[in-house]
């Protein structure tokens, strides 16, 4: 079910890309100038630095629509007119990251964490392709202090994607506890809701894990397979049968095709 959820509601250009009352330790620092602001929302004077921002952010938009190739061209010129433009190499390291050539990420991703410590956008980013890349403490470290960083404009991203690091560690509650931040963020997270549904459905907290899928119902625009066989599953247990076929239903009628349709036939709801 995680990793089901991690291919459909969390790809990783959404995860690094930015405009994605507990009290959990708080990380160490890992450099200096925590809280400071994006790089990318400074005022830019000088005409290079202007010519870099506007091919990092036109790069952006190639790479959101899927073509890398014109995404990696736009950071190495934004590069070549700006060396110091951290978010020039950010955008590099995600090109890299997104075709998976990670030996070449990794370097694009220092150079922009040096040329812009603290900068919440590039933590969150250095953060997730840390954690993907099995160095979680480090990774989370990053990621917390992106979360925490009151200039960042989408907190709940970080948080999320430090849940999603927790569960690489196998720490539900670590997990748990950061989801509940990325909905306390936003309300509207769907990925988190969903990560909490499924996280009290495999404890054994039913009614909790119904209350995390209705939200994560009502705010998805069209809920996929796999969120409908979870509520199905929760409803199950909470012996609710009518919804359960009532979901059956919707499989059936949305992904016919679907493992989870062909799961909830056979009646295998463990």
């Amino acid at each position: 079910m995680m990793k089901n959820l991690q291919g459909c509601c969390l790809p990783v250009l959404c995860m690094l890309l930015s405009a994605c009352t507990l009290d959990a330790a708080a990380p160490g620092p890992v450099a200096s100038g925590e809280f400071v602001r994006p790089m990318a929302d400074l005022p830019t004077t000088s005409a290079t630095r202007k010519s870099a921002k506007a091919h990092v952010e036109l790069g952006e938009v190639y790479l959101l629509s899927g073509n890398s190739g014109v995404a990696l061209d736009e950071a190495r010129t934004a590069i070549a007119a700006d060396n110091s433009y951290a978010p020039a190499h950010l955008l590099m390291a995600m090109v890299y990251a997104n075709q998976e050539q990670f030996a070449q990420a990794r370097p694009a991703f220092e150079e922009a964490a040096r040329l812009a410590p603290g900068d919440p956008v590039v933590n969150n980013a250095y953060g997730w392709f840390l954690c993907s890349q099995g160095q979680e403490t480090p990774g989370l470290q990053r990621l917390e202090q992106a979360a925490r960083n009151p200039y960042y404009k989408t907190p709940t991203r970080s948080w999320t994607n430090a849940g999603l690091c927790m569960l690489r560690l196998k720490d539900e509650a670590g997990a748990e506890e950061r989801f509940l931040r990325a909905v306390q963020a936003d309300p509207a997270n769907v990925a988190a809701l969903i990560y909490l549904a499924s996280i009290s459905y495999r404890t054994n907290r039913f009614m909790r894990a119904k209350h995390w899928i209705d939200l994560a119902q009502q705010q998805a625009k069209a809920p996929g397979a796999d969120v409908l066989w979870l509520a199905a599953r929760i409803e199950k247990k909470l012996g609710n049968e009518g919804l359960v076929q009532a979901y059956g239903s919707k499989m059936r009628n949305d992904f016919p095709g679907s493992n989870e349709y062909q799961f909830f036939l056979q009646g295998k709801f463990e």
